[in-house]
């Protein structure tokens, strides 16, 4: 039965990031024991009042829950519920003490006086002009989230997506999304088609609308770039589209010609007998990522065929010279490699763990060096570029630091117009660069430079869209060297030994984890989820470190192929910082705790920031005060504030694929059959090569063996390779 409740939040057991489910602790009015309540609620705080609509249920574990379906905030009644409202970090410029002083100064007025008489606040001790600004300004903010809580939920929507709504657009959020409901599915990261849809059903638009079907026809595309598909096939576009239109093929297609009539969408045909695009060979792309595809073609023709802007070198005598003044003997895969970068405009190497890449690029350094020619390194995150500087002993930048992005004018400074000022640019973890980002880094290219991409092309693809490095390789238009020979050294690393045996689809050498002879390969025999985790924390804060002299707490991470689920990366990092980090001075996002020492990742890229998606820091300092936190990056240090903090997330377990281009001491990744549709070999051989001195697999051989045997890389539809081999 529906019913409406009304109660102070006491606290916030669990709240979920991504879609704020929530279960919390709430007095209710005529009742004495704290009330459970369960549903999407948007950074609700302890403290604050709310008004619940929903119905009383019970569940057989853990007895009688209020299921909600909608809220509203009320202003807290009480002294204790003002206080902590405030003191919640709801409001920047109001920590704990300042909304212990507000209410000892203004009592049960307090609220109002915020709201109506902010020129007041000055009688608190601590208050100035700086301080009642920033405090006005939060407060407005606040009254407007409420303001487009009440008018969703009044059509029909959740309140969970409510504040990103304003953060995106501000006091015009009500009139935009009136206007055109179906913005909010490209514009508000986790608001999806279907919601729009709902929100535009209620104000009354039609299903058959042209307005809502290139709508949904623009979400699938921008679904299918989110798992890889620059382009996608014009039939399979329509299949895809009527799924979630539910509207006949006719009027999907009249939906394209619209998208295609106004620029959104470019359709390009395909002359090759290509049995998977069916009888009707077009592909569908999205603007952006079209102009990035044909970009990439034409400038890696135009950098390879321009002569190079120094003089030849003698690749010969520069070996004999560095094996010289090296005392070495370059194996003959690494002498080709030095050969074909003296020679060739566009090179790609690619290979595996301890074949030797990194003497390749060190030689190659050292040579043009020798000659004066200017080189520049560059990797696509903080944490690769980082691993480059330390192999080579040189500045090595992230590829967006070194285009030089410009948060002011949303643009890389450098480009066609401006381009790098460097006679060789090296780009390390190549693998990572998706379509759109190696289409800017192409474009500030000097025609006449020497560009070498080095990466293992065995790895994941790029978590954008594309799959550029295999492309590049596949189309066989520019010199590849992949090196295959393990050198004797890496031989005694059953990391290195058993990542190539994982590439073959052998199955890996398991280390007894009972012998007395230390390895840096182990695998760990345990089916039931809830154990892995154990074993997990175990490893992370006892067994590890005990037997492991030079491998500390902070030098371990867990990597993972899935996000949900009992050894996801939420519920690892979850249980993880329990154990790793369970006291301390802790500031609150949304349910979520972050402490000092925490470890944390960026979810999106922040370009006024010039911190990226993946990138990884520690928590070094917290304000509770001024709700803000500095964190330790690669790059330096950052602040933070409170409404910043949602994108950031907890980094002891990362996904597989958010620790491309990462090295750790040591990995420890779950493997279950659970995992079941994420195995693939790639995905393992990824997670394993990120170990430096350890990798322990906790899980089973069945699940392992999944892996091992699926070697069918999920196809990506782009058209790269083939533009690549176009003559003009």
């Amino acid at each position: 039965m529906v019913t409406t409740i009304q109660g102070e939040m006491e606290r916030i057991v669990y709240a979920n990031e991504e879609n704020h489910f929530t279960i919390g602790k709430m007095h209710i009015e005529g009742r004495k024991e704290l009330a459970t309540v369960i549903g999407v609620l948007m950074y609700v705080n302890p403290g604050e009042t709310l008004r619940l609509t929903g119905e009383w249920v019970h569940h057989k574990k853990f007895g009688e829950q209020f299921k909600i379906d909608s809220y509203i905030s009320v202003v807290p009644s009480t002294l204790n519920g003002i206080e902590k409202y405030l003191a919640s970090g709801l409001i920047e410029g109001i920590g704990p003490v300042m909304a212990s002083r507000l209410v000892k100064r203004f009592g049960l007025d307090t609220i109002n006086i915020i709201d109506n008489e902010t020129e007041r606040l000055d009688e608190v001790e601590g208050i100035g002009e700086k301080r009642i600004e920033s405090i006005k300004k939060a407060w407005g903010v606040q009254k407007g989230i409420r303001e487009v809580m009440i008018f969703l939920q009044g059509n029909g929507i959740t309140p969970g997506y409510s504040s990103k709504i304003y953060k995106r657009y501000g006091d015009s959020s009500i009139s935009i999304v009136k206007e055109n409901p179906y913005r909010l599915a490209s514009d508000i990261s986790g608001i999806g088609f279907k919601i729009a849809d709902r929100i535009a059903q209620n104000l009354g638009i039609e299903p058959h609308s042209l307005i809502r079907v290139e709508a949904g026809i623009i979400f699938v595309l921008e679904g299918l770039a989110d798992n890889g598909h620059v382009c996608y096939p014009y039939e399979g576009l329509i299949e895809e589209s009527q799924k979630i239109l539910n509207v006949e093929r006719d009027i999907v297609i009249e939906g394209i010609a619209k998208a295609f009539k106004e620029g959104r969408i470019i359709i390009e045909d395909i002359n090759e007998n290509i049995e998977e695009f069916k009888e009707n060979k077009k592909l569908i792309y999205l603007k952006p990522f079209h102009v990035a595809e044909v970009g990439i073609a034409k400038m890696l023709k135009e950098i390879k065929e321009v002569d190079r802007g120094f003089r030849p070198i003698d690749s010969g005598r520069a070996i004999k010279w560095l094996e010289g003044i090296l005392d070495i003997r370059l194996s003959e895969d690494q002498k080709r490699g030095v050969i074909s970068a003296t020679r060739n405009k566009v090179l790609v190497i690619t290979g595996g763990p301890g074949t030797g890449k990194t003497t390749i690029v060190n030689s190659i350094i050292k040579i043009y060096k020798q000659e004066e020619i200017k080189i520049l390194l560059s990797a696509p995150t903080g944490r690769a570029a980082k691993r480059l500087s330390e192999a080579t002993g040189r500045e090595a930048k992230t590829i967006h630091r070194l285009l030089e992005y410009s948060p002011r004018t949303n643009r890389f400074q450098r480009d066609r117009e401006r381009p790098l000022n460097g006679d060789v640019i090296i780009i390390d973890e190549a693998s990572m660069i998706d379509n759109t980002l190696m289409y800017y880094l192409l474009k500030a290219i000097p025609l006449n430079a020497v560009l070498i991409l080095i990466g293992d092309v065995n790895q994941l693809p790029s978590v954008g869209a594309g799959n550029v490095l295999r492309d590049i390789i596949n189309s066989g238009v520019v010199e590849v060297i992949e090196l295959t020979e393990i050198f004797r050294q890496a031989k005694k690393s059953m990391i290195v030994v058993n990542a190539h045996r994982i590439n073959q689809g052998e199955f890996p050498y398991l280390q007894d984890r009972d012998k007395d002879k230390l390895s840096d390969f182990y695998f760990i025999d345990e089916e039931v989820p809830e154990k892995v985790v154990e074993i997990i924390k175990d490893l992370c804060t006892r067994r590890i470190p005990n037997r492991f002299k030079t491998i500390g707490k902070d030098d371990i991470r867990v990597t993972t192929p899935m996000h949900k689920g009992v050894v996801g990366t939420e519920n690892l990092n979850i249980e993880l910082q329990k154990v790793l980090n369970p006291t301390g001075i802790e500031i609150v996002r949304g349910g979520r705790i972050f402490r000092i020492n925490d470890r944390v990742m960026q979810i999106k890229n922040n370009y006024s920031k010039d911190i990226y998606n993946g990138d990884i820091g520690k928590i070094v300092d917290i304000n509770p005060e001024d709700h803000k936190v500095i964190i330790e990056f690669d790059t330096g240090r950052l602040v933070y504030e409170s409404n910043e903090l949602d994108e950031l997330i907890l980094a002891y377990a990362v996904s597989v694929h958010k620790s491309q281009g990462s090295e750790y001491p040591a990995v420890i990744m779950p493997i279950l059959t659970q995992h079941y549709i994420l195995l693939q070999r790639n995905l393992l051989y990824t997670a394993v090569t990120r170990a430096k001195k350890l990798a322990v697999l906790v899980g089973t051989k069945k699940a392992l063996a999944i892996a091992l045997k699926n070697d069918n890389i999920q196809k990506r539809y782009t058209y790269l390779k083939e533009r690549l081999q176009w003559r003009e």
